[in-house]
């Protein structure tokens, strides 16, 4: 079994420190996605652009048949819903998160005119203990209980219009990433963003050894994940597996792991294909990848809304460990480097089932089902008025 290749982990990265100090919650994607471009620029492969925004990269492959790669760089964030009359900005959530892990953070908000962003902070309606004494703790929780304050000298709503900010303005929640000595990484929006950067740092690392793949390799960055519609458009009918790359709960009660990948069995949308994720189990096992297997209850990803959309493809979902999921995010570099990894090794191997997954359509005889159980292998003989049947 020839060696995979070594992951540039000082490149993958400044790639990913560089992709979350690029705001760009979902709706407001622009920015990131020339970033992009211009890295995948300087590969070897073909470089498209959806209507709406992806970007599809593909790498050639020696034989027929095409798998698919699969990561979203929008985050979540919020958007103006009101110009307040004391001169604050009321928000709405871009995406599934609570106000409780926005209170606090740093934005940035973006108006129409890109030359023109301020910064400013998410504060509760009551923030300072010395002027509401105990009412800062027993104030609700929920987004009509925040403000935006701007770092501006604005007193009424018409001093914020005369900035320029409108109702519907997006305001990126500001990642402000540290990676500690000990290999951590802690950050807003390393959902997505880790597995942009663990994706780039494989075909990276394939590209530079020269490294042929056996299919077609289609990289899908996709720009709507955190609002449900991920990757609904962009893969090619001519895609036999698909591997979406994010972040795993790590969390009492589940099994994902900070050090290595995470490979789930089930997220709320449903089971993940059966053969493909054990062909992925095993991967990690001959290669020495350290790797857990979890269920995700309260979870979705692009692989939910390409097999809505009509996806005919095997789909399993690839993750790097993150505590504290769309809060005070942290994951390790053992992780990302784990995750580019496995998806080096299953670009270079084939297929799950070779002959049978290049076709669409094929005879039931032929159907890959020899490692489940037959009824009578699990419970024995049928009885005779129903096997007759």
């Amino acid at each position: 079994m020839a060696p995979l290749p070594k992951i540039d982990v000082p490149w993958m990265l400044d790639l990913l420190l560089r992709l979350l100090r690029t705001p760009s919650p979902a709706g407001r994607t622009d920015a990131v996605m020339q970033l992009l471009g211009d890295e995948l620029a300087e590969l070897p492969v073909e470089l498209a652009v959806t209507r709406r925004g992806s970007l599809l990269a593909r790498l050639p492959g020696q034989h027929e048949g095409a798998r698919a790669v699969v990561a979203h760089a929008d985050t979540i964030g919020c958007m103006v819903r009101d110009l307040k009359p004391n001169g604050r900005l009321e928000v709405v959530p871009v995406g599934t998160h609570s106000s409780r892990f926005a209170e606090g953070c740093r934005v940035t908000i973006l108006t129409d005119d890109p030359v023109r962003t301020y910064t400013g902070t998410i504060l509760p309606l009551m923030a300072s203990g010395h002027a509401y004494g105990d009412g800062i703790d027993t104030q609700p929780t929920g987004w009509e209980h925040v403000e935006v304050r701007v770092d501006e000298p604005v007193a009424d709503a018409a001093d914020l219009a005369a900035l320029g900010i409108e109702v519907g303005d997006f305001v990126a929640i500001d990642s402000l990433p540290i990676v500690t000595d000990s290999g951590y990484v802690n950050a807003r929006h390393l959902d997505g963003k880790a597995g942009v950067a663990a994706a780039l740092g494989a075909l990276h690392a394939l590209c530079r050894d020269r490294l042929s793949v056996p299919h077609e390799v289609h990289l899908l960055i996709t720009i709507a994940e955190e609002v449900g519609q991920g990757a609904s458009h962009g893969l090619q009918e001519d895609v036999a597996e698909m591997v979406s790359l994010d972040n795993a709960v790590c969390a009492p009660g589940n099994h994902s792991i900070e050090n290595g990948v995470t490979i789930p069995m089930l997220d709320q949308t449903g089971p993940f294909d059966y053969h493909f994720t054990r062909h992925l189990c095993r991967l990690c096992e001959l290669h020495d990848i350290p790797y857990a297997r979890d269920i995700f209850r309260y979870y979705r990803s692009d692989v939910a809304a390409a097999l809505e959309a009509g996806a005919e493809t095997r789909a399993a979902l690839v993750a790097f460990g993150v505590d504290a999921s769309h809060g005070a995010e942290r994951t390790h570099v053992d992780s990302i480097e784990a995750v580019a990894r496995l998806l080096c090794a299953h670009l270079l191997s084939p297929l799950t089932f070779e002959r049978w997954d290049l076709e669409r359509h094929g005879d039931l005889r032929d159907f890959p089902s020899n490692r489940q159980p037959a009824p009578t292998e699990r419970f024995g003989e049928l009885p005779d008025d129903i096997a007759t049947e």
